[in-house]
This record gives structure tokens, sequence and C-alpha cells, in this order.
């Protein structure tokens, strides 16, 4: 199956619910990030290349999001660094500008006006980031509040208000403590000053905020409900995103889920097999939770598993550009595309897109991937498991069943004759040679089989392991009646991993398979499994995936 770009153009089309003001994120949002390639020194010549490479490559698959991250505001010197103090741009009224040697365009008040004209023009939507409340540069200066409704200081009680009077330097960023702290919303002065935040925003041409520091670890629900608020009543739709995820959990989102777009339920995804890995649970967690495209601002919200750290990057907390290569290999970024699919995740890419290779490019345009993310219902982790987790050796349609603890020993057959169980268990392993009694078959329905001797090998159905190990499954449905089916080998051996197909009727309300047959595909590998009647199975690389596609009639 081949998707064009234009099949995407249309999906899209058809999908738009019609009203005076569409519905906000009605898919997963999906577009590009600066952070994982650039960290805070992107400048406006890299940004503006990008998004133009973006306009022709990437928006024809859904990437419709150009954004800018953090520090766009901190003057790229000597001394300056993620959390330094005294380097930010700031107005009169306390509020970040951009810094016009790395943004010569937002010089004389523009902001980043004419960047977000010519992102508009290239047919993308424009993004930023930003910090919680107030920074630490406006709170020493004491800079006034703008009250926007009259134009000029708010006044309320007989005197003007300054940052001191509004700033909590108690409740400081965690992780930037030099940088921000919160806002009390509780009085005007400080809900002046973030209207007028999102307001100039708005004057910008920005389409989407990604707030930091305001959830997870630092969770603030009265400023993330103040700025919901404000969102609303702006004339510019705004796709409002929250970050960090540190310690998220679902009973949290349940008081910001509804307020918001996406939100990070994770700490920051870099190129390490641990951080995939740790990404497991929290999905499973969050779709058991019925959080996947639930309500939220003025749409729907999604749990966000964090940008893709894929093709050409940079290194966390650096101050300089890309300089290296993703360090996960390649089963291991299939594995994090299959899963950011199946959970439904937004797709925000954060490789350098100036010198993006063909083996990226294929994976984050997957057509099957993107319509997996985009339409499929019904996602959740699922099935108990059946693997065996011994390396497999295949040697012309048969295998060897080799155990795993350091030494090549293979599992021998005798030939057709009785033997006690002393007797198995004495020398059923013997050294790995090319001898037929070595040879054993894997059948459809999981079973080991020696022709040699006719002696099979049975394999035990466990649930699947949690934590970095073992095995995990996902299932979803798609928008034609087609079932996906996503298998994780999170072990550090190859492991055959089985799933019966009876087993979906448990988790697929309303579907009966008994006595059907499917037809399956598995995407990464490209190889037609033709008619399925009763076992998935597939030998899956370390730390690798197997997605299936199957239709059942």
């Amino acid at each position: 199956m081949v998707y064009t770009n234009d099949f995407y153009r249309c999906s899209y089309k058809t999908h738009v619910r019609v009203s005076s003001q569409p519905e906000r994120a009605s898919f997963p949002p999906r577009g590009w990030n600066s952070y994982d390639s650039f960290c805070w020194v992107v400048s406006e010549v890299d940004f503006l290349r990008s998004a133009e490479i973006i306009s022709h490559r990437l928006k024809p698959y859904g990437y419709e999001y150009a954004v800018i991250d953090y520090l766009w505001y901190r003057r790229d010197v000597p001394g300056a660094s993620t959390d330094s103090r005294g380097f930010d741009v700031i107005d009169e009224w306390g509020r970040l500008i951009p810094d016009p040697v790395r943004w010569p365009s937002s010089k004389e008040g523009r902001g980043f006006t004419e960047i977000s004209k010519k992102v508009h023009g290239m047919g993308l939507k424009f993004g930023i980031h930003i910090m919680r409340g107030l920074s630490r540069q406006a709170y020493d200066a004491n800079t006034p509040i703008l009250d926007t409704t009259k134009g000029g200081a708010y006044e309320e009680s007989g005197r003007r208000w300054r940052a001191k009077d509004i700033g909590i330097k108690e409740r400081s960023c965690a992780w930037m403590p030099h940088g921000f702290m919160s806002v009390n919303t509780k009085l005007g002065a400080g809900r002046a000053f973030l209207r007028s935040l999102y307001e100039q925003y708005a004057e910008w041409g920005v389409d989407f905020v990604k707030h930091d520091c305001v959830f997870g670890d630092d969770l603030d629900v009265d400023e993330i409900t103040f700025v919901s608020e404000v969102l609303q009543k702006l004339d510019r739709p705004m796709l409002y995103s929250l970050s960090p995820g540190t310690s998220a959990s679902p009973a949290m989102a349940k008081d910001i889920s509804g307020l918001v777009n996406m939100y990070r339920v994770t700490g920051d995804d870099w190129d390490t097999w641990g951080d995939v890995a740790a990404h497991f649970d929290v999905a499973r967690d969050f779709a058991a939770a019925n959080k996947i495209g639930a309500k939220g601002l003025l749409g729907r919200s999604w749990p966000d598993l964090d940008m893709l750290p894929l093709g050409r990057l940079t290194d966390p907390g650096s101050n300089r550009g890309p300089y290296r290569l993703c360090n996960l290999n390649l089963d291991e970024q299939k594995t994090q595309m299959t899963l950011w699919a199946m959970v439904r995740s937004p797709l925000m890419f954060g490789g350098d897109v100036r010198k993006l290779d063909e083996t990226t490019y294929s994976l984050i345009t997957n057509p099957f991937v993107l319509e997996i993310n985009s339409f499929s219902t019904n996602n959740m982790e699922a099935f108990s498991l059946c693997y065996c987790d011994e390396q497999l050796i295949y040697s012309q349609g048969e295998l060897h069943l080799l155990a795993s603890d350091g030494m090549e020993f293979c599992l021998d057959a005798s030939s057709r004759q009785k033997r006690t169980s002393k007797e198995l268990k004495s020398s059923s392993f013997s050294p790995c040679r090319s001898d037929a009694n070595q040879m054993w078959e894997l059948n459809n329905n999981g079973s080991l089989i020696s022709s040699y001797s006719g002696l099979c090998a049975t394999v035990n159905s466990i649930d699947a392991n949690v934590g970095n190990s073992g095995v995990r499954s996902w299932i979803a449905t798609g928008r034609k009646g087609e079932i996906y089916v996503a298998l994780f080998n999170l072990n550090s051996v190859k492991t055959v991993i089985s799933v019966k197909t009876s087993d979906m009727a448990k988790v697929l309300p309303g579907r009966n398979f008994n006595g059907t047959s499917c037809h399956g595909r598995e995407v990464w590998s490209g190889k037609d499994f033709g008619k399925i009647e009763d076992l998935i199975s597939m030998e899956v690389e370390v730390h690798g995936c197997a997605l299936f596609v199957l239709n059942c009639p």
C-alpha cells in the first residue's frame, strides 16, 4: 500500500469539523521543534531555512508546525547558558522579546511578526516556547505591569503595580531557578501581566505555545487555568502545549487535560534506549485512563511522549548546534516511531532537517505509522504474550534453539524413540553444530517441532513483563476496519513473540475472531504473512518491534 501526498491532504480535509471555529487539535499535532538539533542557540537564518525545508518535504505528511524552542530572548554571548542570569532581553513591561542579534527582524519592537509572516507564507504554522510566569530579570528590574485594557501601567488601590508585587520567588522553576518564577494569579496585576504576554504572542502571529515548567514536578494549576482562559478569548487560535511531564500521572492530568491541547507525560526524551523504554509504562497508564484524544481546549488534548530525537542532533543543555547522529540503532528508532504512533502522541521531529537523511525521512513519513497516529481508535496495551527469550538462529527455514547463558549450546532432539525424563534433562543441550537433530521448526500455533525426532518443545504463555525488559504489545483499530498489532521486544536478545488471534476479541468488543482468518502484513519488513488463522508470530530483533496490519473479514 502506498499513500501519496495528495492522500494525506485529502484525509485531513475530510476530518475537519465544520463550525464557526474549527475544533483545535482534532488530530495529534505534528511538526518540528528546534531543541533537539539546536538546543537554545538557533538563529533566524537557521530557523527560516529549516522551515522552508519542512514546508517542502514534511508538510505534505502533516508536519505543519515550526516551533522555536526555549531562550530565544537570551543573548548568545560568553557567560550565557541555560540557567544564567542577566542575559535576557526584555521590554519596558518586563516581557521577553527576541534577542535582536540572533533575530534581526525583531528590531524596532517587531518581535516575531516578520518571522511568523514568512512561516505562514510557507504554508506552515508558527510556534514558540515560553516559560512559567515571570523572568528573574524582570523581577530584578522591578518593571511596571502593562494593563492592555488601558494601554498603560496597571494601577489598582491607588498605586502602580510592578514585577516584585506579583512574582513568587519561592516558586522558581526547579530546572531553571535563576530564570523564572511563578506569578500570583490571585492578584489583578498578576493576571494583567500574563494577559499581556499572550496578547503579544497573538499580535506576533503565534499559532502554538509550548508552556514550560508548569506541569509535572512544577505543576501550577492556577497559571495553566488562567492562561487557558486567556487563550479562549483571543481572536487568534493558538494551540496550547505543556512541558515537561516529569512525574506526571493520569490523576495529575485530570485537572488540566481539558484546559490544554497537548501535555508532556515524561521528562525529556533523548536518543538512549533507556529513555525510549521508560515510555512504555506511562503510555499504558494514560491510554488506560482514556486520555488519548480526550476533551481539551476548544477541541481535544493529547498526552505527549516528547519530541523525536532522530537524525542529526546536538546535546541537552549545550551551547552548540547539531553535530552528531542519533545514538539509537535503526531497530530502536522503529520501536520509538511505532510506540508514538500507537499511543497517538503528537509527533514533533527534533532532528536537523537541513541534513535529513533518507533513512530518518522514511521513518518519520512512513504512511502506516502516520495513518495509525492520526486516525486509529481503541489504542491500548493489550494481550498476554507467548514468547521465547532464547536467541533463535535461522537456517534453511528452520532454526536452532540456543541457550543464552553466554555459552553456545543448542537443544538436541533424539531419534524417534522414547527417552526418560532424566535422560532428556541431562542431555537436552550440547555444543551447537549443523546436525539435523538440532533443527526445530516454529509452527503457527507457537510450538517447536523436530522433524528429526518428532519431539515438540512447548512455549509457555506468560504476562508481558514491566520495566525495561520483557515484551509489550499494543492494539488499535483503523478507520477502515483494519486492526493494528504492535509487538515490542525490550529484551537484550532476539525474541520470538506470538499472539493468539482469539485474544483480540477480549480487547475489541463486538469483534468475533472464532473461526475467522485474517490477512496480515508486517510494516517494517514489508513481509506479507498471507492468511493468519490462529497465531501471529515473529522473531523480533533486540529492542525492536513488529507492526502488523490485519484485515479480518
